[in-house]
């Protein structure tokens, strides 16, 4: 048993650079703006990255959700079988780099990116001030010190008309607890005690309900759960693979008040238990098995897949001992991540995005889950020993000084730009809130399902970046005839993207001003621009509906209408109103009032698609709205072989 609160660190050691997500969609703390720029870079975490980028929330409708955030959409996706797979691709760009380090391509750095998720059950009541919000607004939650009680403090900070990812309770814990004084600051001069001040964040400012140590630093007590860890240095992978709060376990101080958990300031063994708390072991989970209430009914439920354990969670308010399903233990996925150019947001060594493919967890309880990811980028140079250092070397003592002054030949003095808040920062993305599905009734456990879905946001290149135009992801999708394909897409209605900026204010396309528009019809190769007509398509007629969400399914929807569900982006789901009865009977051609529109306009900014499965064929795609031939196409190739 260690006294240390945080049993090891990686000192997570990079230079200025930018990362952005874009699938599934990140935010860099926008949420609904008309701006080019975000308005809040406090709203939810601290990116450090440029005020320019990130997509806002998706709209489910034609119009903005407003102050409504029961029209935001929420991107679905469907979990993985035992044995099926559910593939969901991140994209995203870093700035500065990162892959292998070979003789003949020497890198300027090395990197680790860190992927990672959490999720709680959709079915919260949507009072509880934990539940994962979007927000309407772009204000940030509150955090009032020193509340009378825990209770009171979170029913005074808490407004759910704002964004929450991390909860109340997560930083009146990190606010209190002390720092980790054993970390390497450099020569910073941090201003307070507490795990709010770390050398990246030297003055504790708030960025929602993020704790800075925690998102400085890696491994940490932590509700994110690793997904996969891409590094230039592959000889860290059995370090990263076995330290993950996923596979171990870490002992935390747990105070109670009135029997219900409270924040401590302690963050070791001695001074814990000497002041009267229980320094616990507590674990990272799936999720909780709250119908199994013993110890031999939870840990007997164990099987070849997934490990039940009697244990206490990370965030436990109770201090009980609950059942908990736990992470795969094999640990989170590393390997060597792709090459990118420094400075320079672009692409691979193979001019495709970057990308990692997530297997898609399987929960056990079969229950939705409403989800977060984010990515964090870390690179580091090798002025210093970055795996080794620890607080001996801080202060005076520090190898690296901010701007530091050397002498050359013949006494001549030259500065060097670094500062040491810097050559420590980490840098990240969060996507919005997505929803991860039971599977649906019809599709077996073993069968494997790919997302193929649509990415980018209104403008041309210089409007939109650092985020990215429209596009496919994948752009070259292959599967198996035996496996299936989830087609959906989002958008918003306020990507107006006006006002001052460092870039082009505007915001080039077709359609409504400020508009996001996607629809599917099929071409006949990539270089051409005029779909095929239904006729002569051959796509719609190899497919094979296996879950759609009006329940329309392929004993029971025509081929045609699917062409037409797809190509109108969901407007309409049939031709006639008798094939389209009850719920779906509005969306048809003969009962809709306003009429499709060419560009789309009365449309929904987001499609919630169907769940495919396709004979053997190479097909092209693309979206008719989003294809100014000078200058962009929106279009993509699956392969069923």
């Amino acid at each position: 048993m260690t006294p240390i609160y945080f049993v090891s660190f990686l000192i997570i050691s990079v230079v200025n650079a930018d990362v952005y997500l874009h699938f599934p969609p990140g935010s860099n703390n926008r949420v609904n703006e008309q701006t080019a720029n975000r308005q809040n870079a406090q709203n939810a975490f601290d990116s450090q990255n440029n005020n320019k980028g990130g997509y806002n929330v998706p709209d489910a409708t034609s119009t903005a959700y407003g102050t409504n955030a029961s029209l935001q959409y929420y991107l679905k996706f469907f979990q993985s079988g035992q044995t099926g797979k559910t593939t969901l691709r991140f994209v995203w760009t870093n700035q500065h780099g990162c892959g292998g380090n070979e003789e003949t391509n020497p890198t300027k750095q090395t990197c680790d990116i860190f992927l990672q998720y959490m999720c709680q059950d959709d079915d919260i009541d949507e009072n509880n001030l934990d539940k994962f919000r979007n927000g309407v607004v772009t204000t940030s939650q509150t955090y009032t010190p020193n509340p009378t009680s825990d209770q009171a403090g979170k029913l005074a900070d808490v407004n759910t008309t704002r964004r929450l990812h991390e909860s109340w309770d997560y930083y009146n814990r990190c606010y209190n607890r002390e720092r980790n004084k054993g970390l390497f600051t450099a020569d910073q001069n941090l201003k307070g005690n507490t795990a709010i001040y770390t050398r990246q964040d030297a003055a504790g400012t708030k960025y929602g309900y993020e704790c800075p140590e925690e998102r400085d630093y890696w491994p940490y007590i932590s509700p994110w759960n690793d997904i996969a860890i891409l590094t230039s240095n592959i000889s860290m992978c059995s370090y990263y693979k076995n330290e993950s709060f996923n596979v171990k376990p870490r002992y935390e101080c747990i105070e109670t008040k009135n029997n219900v958990r409270t924040s401590t300031k302690y963050n070791n063994q001695v001074n814990c238990t000497a002041n009267g708390g229980k320094w616990l072991l507590v674990y990272s989970y799936l999720e909780k098995a709250t119908t199994l209430t013993t110890q031999s009914s939870c840990e007997g439920a164990s099987s070849s897949q997934y490990q039940y354990k009697w244990a206490l969670p990370h965030d436990t308010t109770t201090v009980q001992e609950e059942c908990l399903i736990l992470q795969s233990q094999q640990g989170p996925s590393c390997l060597q991540a792709d090459w990118s150019r420094s400075n320079y947001l672009g692409l691979d060594s193979e001019a495709e995005p970057l990308s990692y493919d997530w297997i898609l967890p399987s929960f056990p309880s079969n229950k939705i889950k409403r989800c977060i990811a984010r990515i964090r980028y870390n690179i580091s140079t090798y002025d210093y020993d970055l795996y080794n250092i620890n607080a001996s070397s801080n202060g005076n003592k520090s190898p690296i000084k901010n701007d530091p002054i050397l002498t050359v030949d013949n006494g001549i003095q030259l500065q060097i730009n670094l500062n040491t808040d810097q050559t420590g920062r980490t840098f990240q993305d969060r996507t919005h809130i997505f929803q991860i599905l039971p599977r649906p009734s019809g599709v077996n456990d073993n069968e494997n399902i790919y997302n193929w879905n649509m990415l980018g946001k209104r403008g041309n290149i210089v409007q939109t970046y650092p985020a990215v135009e429209y596009d496919f992801t994948p752009r070259n999708l292959q599967i198996n005839r035996n496996d299936l394909i989830h087609i959906q897409w989002t958008g918003s209605n306020t990507h107006n993207n006006v006002g001052g900026s460092d870039g082009q204010a505007g915001d080039d396309g077709q359609g409504t001003t400020g508009t996001d528009r996607s629809n599917l019809v099929e071409i006949r190769a990539r270089d051409e621009n005029y779909p095929y007509p239904y006729e002569q398509t051959t796509f719609w007629k190899n497919v094979k509906v296996r879950w759609s969400p009006m329940e329309k399914f392929n004993t029971n929807i025509l081929q045609e209408d699917l062409a037409l569900y797809f190509a109108s982006t969901g407007y309409y789901r049939c031709q006639r109103s008798v094939d389209c009865t009850g719920a779906d009977n509005p969306y048809t051609l003969e009962t809709q009032t306003t009429k499709l529109d060419g560009l789309l306009n009365v449309a929904s900014a987001s499609f919630e698609g169907a769940l495919l499965q396709i004979n053997a064929g190479t097909y092209y795609m693309m979206c008719t709205r989003n294809n100014n031939f000078s200058n962009r196409a929106q279009k993509g190739t699956l392969i069923v072989i």
